[in-house]
């Protein structure tokens, strides 16, 4: 490690450090790309880090909504006609993949496939 990127890594806030952690993680992840990275109405792959799971009705219609953070940004998951689903939680770790749409200027996914992961915990 140069002496750049030690005195970067000391000076850097906690939220760029948790950042940092989240891209490389999400890299490991064959086939997924940076959150940043995704192309609306085209097929995308990402993996991260669920940080907030809401019950929020659309229409009428029961919806699981999540945010996931990669560390380059964040994409919106919503699970149309979810009350809940088992092991999608704040700070669960997950792998999505589905079709990448913009919705109020935000990337969204609308029933995603995904793949929940361990806990950094576990």
């Amino acid at each position: 490690m140069t002496l750049r990127a030690v005195v970067k890594n000391v000076l850097a806030s906690n939220e760029e450090v948790r950042a940092e952690e989240e891209r490389t993680d999400a890299a490991t992840n064959r086939g997924c790309s940076a959150v940043a990275s995704l192309t609306e109405r085209r097929r995308g792959k990402a993996a991260g880090v669920l940080r907030s799971v809401v019950l929020r009705p659309r229409e009428g219609v029961p919806t699981v909504e999540a945010e996931l953070y990669d560390g380059s940004g964040s994409l919106d998951l919503v699970w149309l006609g979810r009350r809940t689903i088992a092991g999608i939680d704040p700070g669960r770790r997950i792998r999505v993949e589905g079709m990448v749409c913009d919705v109020g200027g935000r990337r969204t996914m609308f029933n995603p496939r995904y793949e929940l992961r361990p806990r950094q915990d576990e």
